[in-house]
């Protein structure tokens, strides 16, 4: 019958289309993570051995989809780093390929191009540049596409489908920021499994102690990923911000410092810019406590040592109970580091052929708070 044979004709299509999203999908998998191993090929041996070791480890859990709480076999272990770094070799001078969406062929950094294709099939794409010059890219399930007022695009994701080495728990590219809640999840893990090597009664220990990291630690994971999404949110906001004040000459200031001391005092400006202009403000509003402790936690390097005012005010949180030391000290931060991130850059655009390394570290060094 003609109803029959309908039935049969949208069970065949729905067959088909469900085989070419799997194949096209698969495809899609293997050229991003092709693409991810060409930039872990090149960039991988820019990190010291700790972190290096560190990061592989936790890239082989991910890798073979394991829980954090499943200890990692030693000799698995051995065999996969060797079986990966002698891959390396042989991609180091590979060229990267084109990402196909829907049998079309995009170069890989048209990020906006690729995400545009992707939407429909509930995917979000990333790539870019973290650093100077580290290529990165990602694939992932979308959660949310939310649009802000002037052009803003904010990416949340799930299930990471393919990943580098270092996977930033957010990044802002233009005019898009991506959240990556996997990617926080991870992180948060690695920064609970190096504190609990010795585990300090420190900022982190207060944050630790709010979550059931000693019982269920997936779950407890879980739970910081969630609050803390808010938190890179706010940290992402302040960071588009920055950008719209510095604009492209900043860029440039760091293109001619990578891999130095003078880029990590320069990025630890910025940072603490957004974070005075939005992270910090955010949390004392929403009085999330564990958030704060997190946060202060997490300041190390340079990040700790040119703005030692906001571990004074911190203890004087935890002694008093009172928030305004903090207050205070997110505006008077925001002033302080728009103006030194403005020096900064207008010290380089005066001068671009001069020592610019010279330059940040005597700017910066004159300049802790």
């Amino acid at each position: 019958s003609t109803l029959l044979r309908a039935v049969v004709f949208s069970i065949i299509t729905e067959y088909f289309t469900a085989k070419w999203r799997h194949m096209m999908l698969d495809n899609l998998i293997r050229t991003v993570q092709h693409n991810c191993n060409i930039a872990d090929a090149r960039h991988g041996g820019e990190y010291t051995m700790c972190t290096y070791l560190m990061k592989m480890r936790e890239f082989y859990r991910w890798e073979q989809g394991l829980d954090f709480a499943e200890r990692l076999p030693r000799e698995a272990l051995g065999d996969w780093l060797a079986a990966r770094e002698s891959t390396w070799l042989e991609l180091q001078e590979a060229d990267y390929e084109a990402v196909v969406v829907a049998e079309e062929a995009l170069e890989p950094i048209d990020e906006r191009g690729i995400n545009e294709r992707l939407r429909p099939h509930g995917l979000v794409y990333s790539a870019g540049y973290a650093g100077c010059a580290r290529a990165q890219f990602y694939l992932a399930q979308l959660e949310s596409e939310e649009r802000h007022a002037g052009g803003l695009t904010i990416r949340v994701s799930g299930e990471e489908l393919a990943r580098g080495l270092s996977a930033p728990a957010a990044m802002t590219r233009e005019d898009s920021i991506y959240l990556r809640r996997e990617a926080l999840r991870r992180h948060l893990w690695e920064r609970f499994e190096v504190w609990r090597w010795s585990s300090p009664q420190n900022a982190l220990a207060q944050a630790y102690a709010c979550y059931d990291m000693h019982g269920d630690v997936e779950a407890a994971l879980s739970l910081m990923a969630d609050r803390e999404l808010d938190t890179v949110r706010q940290h992402e906001l302040g960071e588009h911000l920055a950008g719209e004040l510095l604009g492209d000459a900043w860029n440039a200031m760091l293109m001619q410092v990578p891999h130095t001391p003078a880029e990590l005092m320069a990025r630890a400006v910025r940072d603490h810019l957004a974070d005075c202009a939005m992270t910090l403000p955010f949390l004392l509003e929403e009085q999330r406590s564990d958030s704060i402790h997190l946060f202060v936690g997490g300041l190390s390097g340079m990040r700790k040592e040119i703005f030692p005012a906001l571990q004074q005010a911190y203890k004087n949180w935890l002694d008093s109970g009172s928030s305004a030391a903090l207050r205070r000290l997110a505006e008077e931060g925001r002033e302080h580091w728009q103006h030194v991130a403005l020096q900064l850059r207008d010290s380089y655009a005066r001068q671009p052929q001069g020592d610019v390394a010279a330059s940040i570290q005597r700017i910066v060094g004159e300049s802790h708070l």
